[in-house]
This record gives structure tokens, sequence and C-alpha cells, in this order.
């Protein structure tokens, strides 16, 4: 059906809004999946970005959609964050969470709590709330508490196949351990798919103000109160209107180390890069020969958007105001 010219007019004279979301990024082969499982997951990314988008679509402002469409992946079981977190060394579940406003550079973050249904949201709280940054552990719960956030149980994030992928993590760091006499050495032997696996979404609103936010369970068998690069503002999270915003998902101590988000805004803004450019050479130029894995999200205030990742899947979709719905699992699609 054609448009009137009025319509039409109408269309392109809108202003940009557009959002990207990230499920994880890693060993994700389609062998593995079988027909009904593939669909599932996609119909689960779809309803994510829908979710956000729709928020958009209303008038509704980036960092609001990012909290909506990151909900939907939390409270699924597919994913690394909320109700799929992974487990622990002591059999329980630790989550972290940031988000960052890209109109003036606020942002908030928790880590290390454990009994929170919807992590970014707490993040929100404390960016909203707070004269912090980043609260942990006890204390985020504690500031939770006074907000009015519901703590719940930490049982209700159990799911069978995380708790086998912990047990077989564990077999094999044993082993590992055993045959090389050295902690850190066996953790290295780890496969990919134990040290990855995040959620985020990244967002365009129609006042032409971009947001990042990303969730996540964290590595399975980790201890020590480890800590990844979700929660750290310019490693796994980072926004800024000037330049892009960016959400990540991989082995975290490498994006913490290589400052990822913020390096990929700063090639932006400073090198005059799309966010194309800059996102592959951080993905694979810098990241990758020193090994780390994963992938980003990210988007720029004319809506443009960008997906790199250097792993064999990343579960990933995008929606815009002139673009329709786009939902990819696999590497080449």
């Amino acid at each position: 059906m054609m448009l009137s010219s009025t319509a039409a007019l109408a269309h392109a004279t809108e202003k940009p809004f557009a959002i990207a979301i990230h499920g994880g990024a890693g060993t994700i082969q389609k062998a593995k999946f079988t027909p009904e499982r593939e669909k599932a997951y996609r119909a689960k990314l779809a309803e994510a970005v829908e979710a956000g988008y729709a928020v958009l679509d209303k008038g509704g402002e980036s960092l609001d959609a990012v909290t909506a469409a990151i909900n939907v992946l939390e409270n699924s079981p597919f994913f690394n964050a909320g109700k799929g977190a992974v487990y622990t060394h002591n059999e329980t579940h630790e989550m972290d969470a940031s988000i960052m406003d890209g109109k003036n550079r606020q942002a908030g973050a928790v880590a290390g709590v454990k009994h929170i249904e919807n992590p970014i949201n707490l993040a929100k709280l404390v960016m909203e709330e707070s004269v912090h940054v980043m609260l942990s552990g006890d204390g985020a719960e504690e500031f939770a508490r006074k907000q009015g956030v519901t703590l719940v149980d930490n049982n209700i994030f159990d799911t069978e196949g995380r708790y086998k992928s912990l047990l077989r993590a564990k077999a094999k760091m044993e082993k590992a351990e055993k045959e090389l006499k050295d902690y850190q050495a066996a953790h290295q032997s780890l496969d990919t798919e134990y040290k990855v696996g995040t959620v985020g979404a990244v967002a365009l609103d129609k006042m032409g103000n971009i947001a990042a936010g990303t969730s996540t369970g964290g590595m399975t068998n980790k201890r020590f109160g480890r800590i990844g690069d979700s929660p750290v503002i310019g490693a796994g999270t980072f926004a800024e209107n000037e330049s892009c915003a960016v959400s990540a998902t991989g082995h975290g101590e490498y994006f913490i180390r290589y400052n990822v988000a913020a390096d990929i805004c700063a090639r932006v803004k400073y090198q005059g890069k799309s966010i194309e450019q800059a996102g592959n050479e951080v993905i694979h130029d810098v990241l990758l020969p020193v090994g780390g894995t994963g992938g980003v999200i990210i988007i720029d205030t004319k809506g443009n958007m960008s997906l790199p990742f250097n792993t064999k899947g990343m579960y990933r979709a995008t929606k815009s105001n002139t673009t329709p719905t786009y939902v990819a699992i696999f590497k080449d699609e």
C-alpha cells in the first residue's frame, strides 16, 4: 500500500528510535539446539526487544526501554541473569547489574546480590535514589529494603540445567588441579561456556537520548565473591550521547582489563570512527589476540546499531522505527 505524500514525509522526518538487546555470547552451536529449543529462544529474544521497543514507541525514555527489555531476559531461565543465573562454587547465586544514562552519564550498579529478583531494577534505583554509583552484597540489599524492594529466596534462581553445568565445571576443575597442581592454570583450562553469559540492552529514545544496561549471574563455579565486568561502568556498560551506548557480554576479566565499553565509545568520540568500526576493532583486534572472548551491542544517537562478537554465537535482537525486528543466535545470520 502506497503512503500518502503527507504520511511519507512524516515517516521520513520522524526522529529515530531503536533498541538492541543481547542474551550472552559464547559457544552457541546450532547442532546443540533442537528446533523446539531454538524456536523458544528466538521467541524470548523477540519478546524482550518488543518490550523495550514498545516503551520507545510510546515516547518513553531509553532507560525505561532498557530495563523493560532486560526484565524479560532476567525473568527467563534461558539466560544467565535473574531466573537463569549460574551457580557459584558454594551452590548459590550471586548477581551483578549496571545501567547508564547517556544524556548526563549518571549510572548505577549492584554487585554480588543474592536476593534481588531483577538486579537491573535495583541498579536503576541506585542511580536515581542514592548518592553512589555501585553498591554490593548485603549493603545493596539493605538499600533495596529501604527502597521498598521485596527480597526473594535465593532458591528461586535454581535451575536443573545450571546445576548440572556447575557439577561438570567442578569435576573438570578438580581433575585439572590434580594434573596441573595450579588453581589458576586449572581455571584457564575450563571451557568458555563456563566463563560467559550476560544479558543487556542499549536504546535510543525519541528525545535523542541513549542508555545502556547489563545484568548477569556471573561465572559458573565462581569463588571468593568474584565480580565481573557487568556492574563496572566503562567495562561492561557505558553510555554518553556524544558517542554511543554499549552493553557487553563475555569473559569479564578481559572486559575489565581492556575497559571495553568505554574504549569503543572513546574511539567513536575522539577518532571519529563509526560504531561498527570501533566495535570491530576492540572485539576482534584488541580482545581476541589476548584471549578475550565475547561481544557487545552498540547504538548511537542516529539510531545506528552494531553487534560484533568473536564467539560462535550471540543471542541478539534489534528493532527501530525504520527497520523490522531482527532476531539471531548463530554467527552467520
